[in-house]
């Protein structure tokens, strides 16, 4: 693993993770009020080698009232594959789904796997009514291709979309379901009023802990770091940067 002096990913990777990248940074800028969020030095722009081929990763996180941390990481494996990975955790005090999206881009080019979704934190496994109602009336999106999720994919919502979008038309419907959840959530959360009660934080808590350790459950990602960085270094990274949680 070396440090370098921090470059941008975003115009190498896959068009649809350029556009992607910005148009999540574009809404958060456009809805909240951003602040930086500190991120230990030797994680914002890691560099280390898998299988032979250069690995990059870079992270980009702020802070706001409403979220202790909006994390947005880009990362590259030599010329093949492309990653983003995007996700938005409220702060306790804020009653708040949880925003994620992610990109993986494979060695021909094509966008191979696509998720975004809007994950309840409630014990019930359901969303906050407002966010039900507002997605319930958005026009449903055609993919020819669906994926399957996980087996620890029960943390994400009905709406949850996951998907191999195949051409132009199916990556742009992707974005455009990606900036409708987004811009929902940053005007929901953008007007919450935060939680007073701690029985109601607790739970918040709690629900959020269950959302990073069913995340952290994700062999693919795991493996990857762990190939390149060894496991001491993947779990630190897994625990302090991907799914951190508010003890």
């Amino acid at each position: 693993m070396s440090k370098a002096r921090q470059v941008s990913l975003r115009s190498y990777q896959h068009s649809l993770i350029q556009r992607l990248a910005d148009c999540i940074e574009e809404i958060w800028r456009q809805h909240l009020e951003l602040s930086p969020y500190s991120v230990p030095k030797d994680l914002g722009y890691v560099e280390g080698s898998l299988e032979g081929e250069r690995l990059i990763i870079e992270n980009h996180c702020y802070q706001t009232p409403q979220f202790r941390k909006l994390h947005l990481e880009l990362a590259q494996v030599g010329n093949g594959l492309d990653i983003l990975h995007c996700v938005m955790f409220p702060n306790p005090e804020y009653a708040l789904p949880i925003f994620g999206t992610d990109l993986v881009g494979g060695r021909d080019k094509a966008i191979t796997a696509a998720i975004a979704d809007l994950s309840p934190i409630n014990a019930d496994g359901t969303l906050p009514e407002r966010y039900h109602q507002a997605l319930s009336v958005v026009a449903e999106q055609t993919f020819s291709q669906p994926r399957t999720l996980p087996e620890w994919g029960d943390i994400f919502s009905e709406f949850c979309l996951f998907v191999r979008p195949i051409g132009a038309q199916e990556e742009d419907r992707f974005l455009n379901r990606v900036r409708e959840f987004l811009t929902l959530h940053c005007q929901i959360a953008s007007k919450e009023t935060p939680l007073t009660s701690h029985r109601d934080i607790t739970k918040v808590l709690a629900g959020q802990r269950n959302y990073c350790t069913k995340q952290q459950q994700n062999t693919k990602t795991r493996r990857v770091l762990e190939k390149s960085f060894g496991s001491e270094w993947t779990d630190r990274y897994m625990n302090t940067m991907l799914f951190d949680f508010v003890a």
